[in-house]
């Protein structure tokens, strides 16, 4: 999906699991009147984006090279940079692999690459609220569960973590029409496959280009702590968070989210 006028600064939005463009809809349109050409993709896998065959079609690597080839379709050396869930992971990654084309890189409730991996592998805390990326690593059975009575578990997935009202019966409507996409369950979970089974390896771990990190407190599957350990990892970059926001901020503060990515990127 794409916003804004034609001859605007691009801002690629990137949305995570389990969702697709639709994630990013309430930010669209402010960014645009604010004068940006607002691009947001249904990642690889998901909703009507192709659908490569093989768990090493969706490493971050091949995840990354989808950016850029977004920003060398728009003719753009730099773009600005937004990623929410997996989406901020990518987001992170494009910036640690290719920050010449990263004019500022903003996530919301991910953390940078290694405090992620580090809090996975030694804080039993983080692997508990984790333990669906290690269930997803089994074969044909998360697509089962997670398909099984209308997508019923992937549905309650989003109302139960999020804040009450935050996703409407319309908006489940809307992830029930794409997840039932064919082939899109078992491309979506590949991603976490992916993780497991190849390391990004980042020449320099320290991201180089200007970051805000947006951040609501009450993250049912990310400890808050991870949030302020990411700025060690950048050269610039500043840190907000939300107190009564759960790990799905843009739908919950979608105002706030919007002024706060204006506000950064216009700066």
């Amino acid at each position: 999906m794409a916003d804004g006028p034609k001859d605007g600064p691009v801002v690629v939005l990137l949305h995570g699991f389990p969702e697709f463009w639709y994630g990013w809809r309430s930010q669209m349109e402010p960014l645009a009147a604010a004068g940006f050409r607002v691009i947001v993709p249904d990642q690889r896998g998901y909703n009507q984006s192709s659908k490569p065959a093989g768990i090493a079609s969706y490493a971050l690597p091949q995840l990354v090279s989808d950016v850029i080839a977004i920003a060398d379709q728009l003719g753009q050396q730099r773009i600005f940079l937004a990623g929410h869930d997996w989406g901020a992971a990518v987001a992170w990654s494009v910036a640690l692999f290719f920050p010449q084309r990263v004019a500022k890189l903003a996530v919301l409730n991910v953390p940078h690459p290694s405090v992620m991996r580090r809090y996975l592998m030694t804080q039993p805390r983080q692997m508990l609220k984790s333990w669906y990326m290690f269930f997803f690593q089994l074969p044909w059975l998360p697509e089962a569960l997670f398909s099984a009575f209308n997508f019923g578990i992937g549905a309650r997935s989003l109302v139960h973590s999020s804040r009450p009202g935050t996703f409407s019966s319309e908006d489940l409507e809307q992830y029930r029409v794409a997840w039932s996409q064919p082939g899109a369950l078992t491309a979506m979970i590949n991603w976490y496959r992916a993780l497991f089974r190849s390391r990004a390896k980042f020449s320099d771990r320290t991201v180089r280009v200007p970051t805000r990190i947006l951040w609501g407190e009450r993250d049912a599957f990310l400890l808050p702590e991870m949030a302020r350990e990411s700025l060690r990892y950048c050269t610039d970059a500043e840190l907000f968070t939300f107190a009564d926001a759960s790990h799905w901020l843009q739908h919950e503060e979608p105002a706030r989210v919007s002024e706060s990515l204006i506000e950064f990127f216009r700066r």
